[in-house]
């Protein structure tokens, strides 16, 4: 079975103003001043928790961690759907995958606030499966959710193809043994951590996914 597993944020969607927002909603609470919108992007991939984290660090405030997060999850709650919007090219792309291939979602994000932008965008039917970053199976770069989807799927590591936009989707592909489609247009590219082999399927633009994942599919 072939399977392809996307990330979500900086992937299929660009989310950056409403995470830059929430984050900075955070910061304000506790009297600091909002960080840069680019500052940011750049602490996004691993998690909410270590976006707050870092943020905090960043901004010189000393507060209670998990205080902070829920502070986090509550503004996120209401911005999830004010600026976030899939990728040019994304949602045709989903839904011509879907044909060829089984089709599922490996973020870091929150499985709650993740099913919810696959209904409004009206992707959930294209998916399998959805793991998020608060599942059993940890966060990326833990290869253990994409060797469940894998066990799900009925599909091998040289059958699965992984399309990120980070080098914490370029190690979970690796620890995994599949395939890895890096979508160049993301925030990985933008915060500058992306060190490729230079055997990895790119895509310049989300409009450049399905030609990306063509490429894979008749390696």
């Amino acid at each position: 079975m072939t399977l392809i597993v996307f990330d979500l944020d900086g992937t299929l969607v660009d989310s950056r103003q409403d995470l830059a927002d929430s984050t900075n909603a955070v910061l304000e609470s506790f009297g600091a001043a909002p960080l840069p919108l680019d500052r940011v992007v750049m602490m996004v991939g691993e998690g909410a928790r270590i976006l707050v984290q870092r943020a905090l660090a960043a901004a010189g405030v000393v507060a209670d961690l998990d205080n902070a997060l829920g502070r986090f999850h509550a503004h996120y709650r209401t911005r999830l759907l004010a600026s976030t919007r899939p990728y040019p090219g994304i949602s045709d792309m989903l839904e011509q995958m879907a044909r060829v291939a089984t089709l599922a979602l490996l973020t870091n994000k929150p499985l709650a606030p993740s099913q919810e932008l696959l209904e409004a965008f009206g992707w959930t039917p294209h998916f399998l499966s959805v793991i998020g970053g608060d599942s059993a199976f940890g966060r990326k770069p833990d290869p253990s959710g994409l060797q469940h989807l894998m066990a799900l799927a009925d599909a091998t590591p040289e059958s699965t193809l992984l399309v990120g936009d980070s080098m914490v989707d370029v190690e979970t592909a690796g620890r995994a043994g599949t395939g890895i489609c890096v979508a160049q247009y993301g925030f990985g590219n933008a915060r500058g951590d992306l060190h490729l082999r230079g055997d990895e399927w790119i895509a310049e633009t989300g409009h450049d996914v399905s030609r990306a994942i063509q490429a894979w599919l008749q390696r």
